[in-house]
C-alpha cells in the first residue's frame, strides 16, 4: 500500500500558519509528500525546503488570483498538489496549512487505509474535527464550526477538491462515498496573535468578498477581536508534539469565560439534542457515509 500526502500553501511566514507542522504531523505514514507552493511574499518556499525529509516533493506555483469567487482558488491549488502525486499511490492523505493530526491518531488512520484498500466502495476516509480558537485552550462547540471532513481519497483520478478546497467530490460533482473513523484533525485556523489574524483576514477574504468590503475591514480593524466569538469549551486534551514548540512562543493573552453563550433559541435548543444524542439536525454533508 502506497500513502502519499498532499497540500498547498502561500505566504506561510506572512500569515503565521503551522504548516511544517501540519506536514511533519502526517509524514510518518506518507510514502511521499507533495507540497504546492505557491509564488510568495515572504520565504514560505525556503521554509518548506527547509523540512529535512527525502519524502518531500515541491511543486512550485503562480496562484490565479481571478478565480476569486468562492474562494475558488483554494481548489484548483489542491487540486494541482493531487495531480502530482505518484501515480501508483493508493492513497492520497491530504492536509491544509493550518491542521495537524495528533500522533496518536497515525495508527487509526493507517489501518483504515489497509482496512478498506481493496474495497473500491469506500473512496475516502472521514476525520472528525477540533477547532481551537483564540488560544491553545479553547475550542469551538457551536454549530458555526463543521464536525467532519474528507481528508484521505483513493487515488483514482476521477477526485477534485470542492468549492474552496474544505473537501472532496468526484469530477462530475458526485459525493463520496466514505468511512468515518475514529481520528481527529486539529484545526489551529483560529489561533494566532490578533494583529496576524487580521493580517491574514484582510488577505484571505478579498477570495470571498469584494474590494470595497475589503477595504472597510481592514480600515476599521487594526486587532481581531477574539472575544466576540458565540461560544467556547475548554480543552482537556493534550496537543500533537510537533506542535509545542509552537505553543511554547504563544505571546498574547486569551480568557474566556465558557458559560457565556450568545446563542439564537433556536441554536440553544439544537445544541442541546446534539449534546444528547450526538446528532446535527441539518448538518450540511458533502459526503455519503457507507
Amino acid at each position: 500500500m502506497k500513502v502519499s500526502g498532499f497540500s498547498f500553501i502561500r505566504n506561510a511566514v506572512l500569515y503565521d500558519y503551522p504548516i511544517v507542522e501540519a506536514i511533519r504531523s502526517i509524514l510518518p505514514i506518507c510514502d511521499e509528500f507533495v507540497v504546492a507552493v505557491g509564488k510568495s511574499e515572504d520565504d514560505t518556499l525556503n521554509l518548506i525546503r527547509g523540512i529535512d525529509s527525502p519524502k518531500i516533493r515541491i511543486l512550485e506555483t503562480v496562484w490565479d488570483d481571478t478565480l476569486r469567487e468562492g474562494g475558488r482558488v483554494l481548489a484548483v491549488e489542491t487540486d494541482k498538489a493531487l495531480a502530482a502525486v505518484s501515480p501508483d499511490t493508493d492513497w492520497a492523505f491530504y492536509i491544509q496549512g493550518d491542521e495537524v493530526l495528533h500522533e496518536k491518531y497515525l495508527p487509526v488512520v493507517r489501518a483504515a487505509m489497509e482496512q478498506h484498500q481493496d474495497d473500491r466502495r469506500v473512496e475516502g476516509l472521514l476525520l472528525k474535527y477540533l477547532h481551537f480558537y483564540g488560544s491553545y485552550r479553547y475550542v469551538g462547540d457551536s454549530r458555526r464550526w463543521y464536525r467532519r471532513e474528507i481528508r484521505v481519497v483513493r487515488n483514482t483520478g476521477n477526485v477534485a477538491s470542492y468549492r474552496d478546497a474544505q473537501g472532496f467530490r468526484t469530477r462530475d460533482n458526485r459525493k463520496l462515498n466514505v468511512r468515518l473513523i475514529a481520528a481527529t484533525m486539529y484545526h489551529y485556523g483560529w489561533v494566532k496573535p490578533p494583529e496576524k489574524q487580521v493580517r491574514k483576514l484582510g488577505n484571505f477574504g478579498r477570495y470571498w468578498h469584494s474590494d470595497e468590503h475589503m477595504d472597510r475591514l481592514r480600515q476599521e480593524l487594526t486587532d481581531f477581536d477574539y472575544s466576540t466569538v458565540d461560544s467556547l469549551a475548554l480543552f482537556d486534551g493534550t496537543h500533537p508534539a510537533v506542535m509545542q514548540p509552537r505553543i511554547g512562543r504563544m505571546d498574547w493573552q486569551f480568557d474566556f469565560d465558557i458559560r457565556q453563550k450568545r446563542l439564537s433559541p433556536k441554536n440553544r435548543v439544537l445544541k442541546v439534542i446534539e449534546n444528547l444524542t450526538g446528532r446535527r439536525i441539518g448538518e450540511y454533508r458533502n459526503y455519503r457515509l457507507i
